[in-house]
């Protein structure tokens, strides 16, 4: 029998990942200036050397070890799942001109795959598990050939060494890549990418060759796959694929150790599944998930493994009670006799650090802990695994008083918003029906047979850029602030009567983002000066910190709405941001259910769309984009989660009359998983993005039964591509082949913010042209 080598410690203290955008956005902005042609491929090159140098620097100064990898190297240039599909030659046909001699793709390439060119679509775009970020979604067919096309990840490991750093290698595991992705347009009907499995494991194995020969001593493989039951493959379908894939990659001895992490919720039975495998570490996330009983069936290899136990929450920026993240660490020691300590999730998803922080009082500060504040936490439990528990104590109970002091603070708990939660009764939450609000809102508005829209946001320039930060800096006053506001609505105005569009929105010149809008006008939030956190490829958000209860002291909106519609005969849309998108892109409480906090925000906005109503504004789109965002990945969990979050969105558009026309808007939702909550929203007109997934949603939205406006975009915005009249034309005309054609209205597939003004104006263009062409074909037949 053969003795497996001996694998090398697994550090006490780790993260899954770190933020790469830099703590002042440093790699957006050489990005899109290479996207410009103000830069060079080898400049853009130096600025990420630098940034990752940066990092590894700046972890091990917070505690992470030099030379035990400790260090994470997770850095990506605007992806880590379309990474991997570089690195393992998953190329579409589309872009096989973007495919050199020996089978890779240059940088430029790579940008191409993800944001498209002429009439080749980018890949598709879509959440990634319960969070704000956005991942590009693989093609992947039995044509698809796999071979290790890209060495970057090595390359990438051997510049840490070179600069006296031994990191860790991270990479998307092979079953949650293939889980993830989606037949390539070749592939036959009912193909299945999980299939290929088989065809991945040795081109995995090769890279995990390579990276040995390198020098790396552990390599980490992310398989949230695992923890999920809300994908198109089943969770017995991914067990077996990771008892397949890690029999296979743990065989070979020469490899690093193998650590497969798990973040975002419990494995389960996925569990016993590893357990099974010769992988030497498995990472759990004790954050959404609890620690699994000693003794259970199953799990007895667990002895002979490292546990990582993610205690330090990765998803979001609360401080965190170090006491019990403790305990759990303690009662994984049930399970074997060798734990570390570990972030639930990636730091991905959290800003850089609190401390620069000048927005933020130094209460709400002391509340607080960003990525490295959670890196300092990570080290601070990675020592009491060495040293004993003794050596930290103090830290621990600094932790729990602070968490008392949060929970005791003025604001955090506000008596008459409490009691007007406790009055609600089922009225509150419920409409006229459906037909007598359609009858009423006709004659209302009168609109055209496939009445034409947009999401809400206009192209943000650097005037209107300037201008706001010309205010907050003092260089302007509210009035010269508010003129040049005014401007730019009576500009975007007649643009939009130029084009043709049907329904008129203001463009939301002055608002910075969508939540953090409203969060700067309610009570209960506090908004940041640098935290910006990445949510794809460049475009990054300052998620605001929503601490305590939430009201609203005065109008939002009704001002800028009322103006606009002075400037126009046709309606105007009043612009709100729904209540779970605001918790969803908020880094939201943690000491009470999410539900309650949403009911809180919802009456806020009930509030808003109230006034909009008695300022005489027919037409109210609340936008729930995160609606699908926040779905518990365990079914068990989903229906309690579908009524609260159905029932905040109801509770704030419930208080208009019938001829007050609600729309909601969502994005890169997969509409088929929560069809039903859509259709329970009950708004009278529903967006939804379309474009870039061809207008898969139709078929959903067919079989479903939905009987309300529905408006399926026809406008890829996350491209920079213009879309041609014939393109929108065969769009339009999918969705009417699926649905009603009274029901369809045609707008882009989200807003216009992150779009240029030519681009815009070309793209809406054909977008009109198209429609009235449809409008002509179908009135006349």
């Amino acid at each position: 029998m053969t003795t497996p080598p001996r694998r090398p410690a697994f550090p006490s203290g780790t993260i899954l990942g770190y933020p790469r955008i830099g703590p002042n956005r440093e790699l957006k902005k050489a990005v899109e200036a290479f996207w410009g042609g103000r830069s060079s491929v080898e400049e853009l090159e130096q600025v990420a050397r630098g940034l990752r140098r940066q990092t590894r620097e700046r972890l091990v100064g917070l505690g992470l070890g030099r030379t035990d990898s400790s260090i994470p190297e997770s850095f990506s240039y605007y992806d880590h799942v379309l990474d991997a599909a570089v690195a393992f030659g998953a190329v579409p046909a589309r872009f096989a001109g973007l495919v050199n001699a020996q089978g890779r793709v240059d940088l430029g390439g790579y940008f191409t795959i993800a944001r498209g060119e002429g009439d080749s679509l980018p890949l598709e775009m879509t959440k990634w598990f319960d969070s704000n970020y956005h991942y590009l979604v693989p093609e992947i067919g039995p044509e698809t050939v796999f071979s290790l096309a890209s060495d970057a990840l090595v390359q990438q490991f051997s510049e840490g060494l070179q600069q006296g750093f031994l990191t860790r290698p991270v990479i998307v595991g092979p079953v949650t890549f293939l889980a993830l992705s989606k037949p390539s347009d070749e592939a036959p009907e009912g193909f299945v990418p999980l299939s290929r499995l088989d065809d991945l494991l040795p081109v995995y194995a090769e890279l995990l060759r390579r990276l040995a020969e390198a020098g790396a001593e552990w390599v980490q493989l992310d398989e949230p796959a695992l923890v999920s039951e809300s994908l198109d493959v089943s969770s017995a379908d991914t067990s077996a694929a990771a008892a397949r894939a890690y029999e296979y990659l743990g065989a070979p001895d020469a490899r690093p150790a193998i650590f497969v992490a798990a973040p975002y919720n419990s494995l389960d039975d996925a569990l016993t599944v590893l357990a099974a495998t010769p992988i030497e570490a498995i990472g759990l996330d004790l954050v959404r998930g609890t620690v699994p009983a000693a003794g259970a069936a199953g799990l007895d290899p667990l002895a002979s493994k490292t546990l990582v136990g993610g205690v330090i929450d990765g998803h979001n920026v609360w401080r965190g009670d170090l006491a019990e993240a403790w305990q759990k660490l303690e009662a994984l020691r049930a399970l074997s006799p060798s734990v570390s300590v570990s972030t639930s999730t990636s730091l991905l998803h959290l800003p850089h650090t609190v401390e620069p922080e000048q927005l933020l009082g130094d209460q709400l500060k002391s509340w607080l802990a960003f990525a490295d504040q959670k890196v300092e936490q990570v080290a601070t439990l990675a020592e009491g695994l060495e040293k004993g528990v003794a050596g930290i104590r103090s830290v621990l109970e600094a932790s729990t008083a602070a968490l008392a002091a949060r929970l005791a603070a003025p604001g955090v708990s506000d008596g008459a918003v409490r009691a007007r939660e406790a009055a609600l009764t089922a009225a509150d939450f419920a409409r006229e029906d459906y037909a007598v609000r359609a009858k009423a809102q006709e004659q209302a508005l009168n609109l055209p047979f496939l009445p034409t829209t947009t999401i809400g946001s206009f192209p943000q320039t650097g005037d209107i850029r300037r201008a706001r930060a010309q205010l907050v800096a003092g260089v302007l006053s509210d009035d010269e602030y508010q003129a040049v506001m005014r401007a730019e609505i009576t500009r975007v105005v007649e643009l939009q009567e130029e084009i043709g569009l049907d329904v008129i929105v203001h463009g939301e010149p002055e608002r910075n983002d969508m939540v953090q809008y409203f969060a700067e006008n309610l009570d209960g939030f506090a908004v940041t000066q640098n935290g910006w956190v990445q949510s794809y490829g460049t475009r990054c958000t300052r998620p605001s910190l929503l601490w305590g209860d939430v009201s609203r002291p005065k109008p939002i909106t009704v001002d800028w709405s009322v103006f606009t519609q002075t400037l126009t005969e046709k309606p105007v849309k009043g612009m709100l941001t729904g209540p779970v998108t605001i918790l969803a892109w908020s880094f939201v409480r943690d000491d009470q259910p999410l539900g309650e906090t949403a009911r809180q925000v919802a009456l806020a906005l009930r509030d808003e769309i109230t006034d909009l109503q008695s300022a005489g504004i027919t037409v109210v789109q609340v936008d729930e984009p995160a609606l699908r965002e926040l779905l518990p990945l365990k079914k068990a969990d989903q229906a309690a989660y579908l009524d609260w979050s159905v029932g905040s969105f109801r509770l704030a558009t419930s208080g208009v009359e019938a001829s007050t026309q609600i729309h909601t808007h969502l994005c890169y939702s997969e509409f088929g998983v929560v069809i039903d909550a859509i259709d329970q929203l009950d708004a009278d007109v529903t967006s939804i993005e379309a474009a870039r997934s061809r207008m898969e949603v139709v078929t959903d939205i067919k079989s479903s039964g939905f009987a309300r406006g529905i408006g399926p975009g026809v406008y890829d915005i996350h491209s920079p591509r213009v879309p041609s009249v014939g393109e929108v034309t065969e769009l339009i005309e999918t969705a009417l082949a699926s649905i009603p054609d009274r029901q369809v209205w045609v707008n882009p597939d989200c807003g216009l913010k992150t779009r240029g003004y030519d681009e815009t104006v070309a793209s809406l263009t054909n977008m009109l042209e198209a429609t009235r062409a449809v409008r002509a074909k179908v009135l006349t037949h």
